[in-house]
C-alpha cells in the first residue's frame, strides 16, 4: 500500500477493521456454539452420523425409550367389561356338580347369550368362573397350555383339582399384588383320590374348600337353600345333587338380574367328567302382576 507509514491513520483504521473484524468473527462463532448446542452436539462439532444406524441394527430413536416408558397402554384392568354372574357348586359322596349360566352381561343389557363359564379340565378336574370373561378365556388359554404340557411329559402325572386349586390361588394372589388382578371367581371340583372335591377361590387369592360353593349374588340366594338341603340329606344322590343345582338356578334366575334360564352343568364322578347343556329350567310367572312398586 502507498501509506505514510509515520501518519498511523490509515494503519491505525486498518487496524481497527482488522479487530473488528477478528471480534464479528468471534461473536459468530460464538452464536454458532450456541446454536449446535441446542441440538446437544458437543463441543459445537455437528456429528451427521450420530444416533444413527449401526450396521446389522433397525432403525431406532435415541427418544423412543422415554417416549414408550411415558406412554403407558391404556388399560381396563379395573373396570370389566363383558362379565358373568353366580356359579354354584356342591359336593355328595359319589361326585361334585358344578353350574353357571351362559350370559355375558355387557354392563347392565344382557348382551352374549351363548357364553360358556365351565371348563374340563381333564377327567377328574373341572372349573367354573364368574366375572370378567376375557381374564376367564385369558387364564382357560394358559390352563390348556399346561395341560398339554403335561400330556406331553407322558409321565403318569396330571392335574388334579387339588393341585389346580393351589395354582389358581398362587396366580390370582401374584396378580392381586401386582394391582393387576384377574378380574374372576373360580369354582374347582373334581375327584382326588376317590374322594370329592370343591374349592373356591377369589380375584384376591382367598380360597377355601367346602360342600356347598357359590359366587355373585348367588351366594346370598342360592347357597343357604344348598346348605340346608344338603345338611338334611347328607349321603345325596349325585341325580338328586343336579334336581337342587337345578332349583338354585331358577331361583336365581327370578331374582339376579344378571342371569339368564340357560345354564350348563359339569360333573365329575369316579367314571369321569361331563359337562351338559345348555338346559334350562321350567319357571312359573303367573303371579308376576301382582307384584307392585318396582316399575
Amino acid at each position: 500500500m502507498s501509506f505514510d507509514l509515520t501518519s498511523g491513520i490509515h494503519t491505525n483504521e486498518y487496524n481497527s477493521s482488522v479487530f473488528f473484524n477478528i471480534v464479528s468473527g468471534i461473536k459468530l462463532t460464538s452464536k454458532k456454539n450456541m446454536a449446535l448446542s441446542s441440538f446437544n452436539v458437543p463441543n459445537g462439532k455437528l456429528d451427521i452420523w450420530g444416533n444413527g444406524l449401526c450396521p446389522g441394527q433397525m432403525q431406532r430413536s435415541p427418544y423412543a425409550a422415554s417416549y414408550a416408558e411415558e406412554m403407558n397402554p391404556v388399560k381396563q384392568t379395573l373396570s370389566p367389561i363383558v362379565t358373568g354372574t353366580s356359579v354354584l357348586g356342591v359336593a355328595v359322596k359319589d361326585g361334585i356338580i358344578l353350574a353357571a349360566d351362559t350370559l355375558g352381561s355387557y354392563g347392565s343389557s344382557a348382551r352374549f347369550k351363548n357364553c360358556s363359564r365351565v371348563m374340563k379340565v381333564n377327567e377328574s378336574t373341572v372349573l367354573a368362573a364368574g366375572g370378567d370373561l376375557a381374564d376367564f378365556q385369558y387364564l382357560k388359554t394358559i390352563i390348556e397350555q399346561r395341560v398339554n404340557d403335561e400330556n406331553c411329559y407322558d409321565d403318569g402325572f396330571n392335574y388334579n383339582p387339588r393341585s389346580l386349586f393351589s395354582w389358581l390361588t398362587r396366580v390370582m394372589y401374584n396378580r392381586r399384588s401386582k394391582y393387576d388382578p384377574l378380574w374372576n371367581t373360580f369354582a374347582i371340583g373334581g375327584m382326588h383320590e376317590g374322594k370329592p372335591f370343591l374349592g373356591y377361590v377369589d380375584k384376591i387369592g382367598i380360597a377355601y374348600t367346602s360342600d356347598t360353593l357359590a359366587t355373585g349374588f348367588g351366594a346370598y340366594l342360592a347357597r343357604p337353600i344348598l346348605r340346608e338341603a344338603l345338611e338334611k340329606n347328607p349321603d345325596m344322590s349325585m341325580s338328586e345333587a343336579k334336581t337342587l343345582i337345578t332349583k338354585a338356578m331358577k331361583i336365581l334366575f327370578y331374582r339376579d338380574a344378571r342371569s339368564l334360564n340357560k345354564f350348563e352343568i359339569v360333573s365329575v364322578t369316579k367314571d369321569g367328567a361331563t359337562i351338559e347343556g345348555p338346559l334350562s329350567a321350567k319357571v312359573d310367572w303367573s303371579i308376576a302382576h301382582l307384584i307392585h312398586g318396582y316399575e
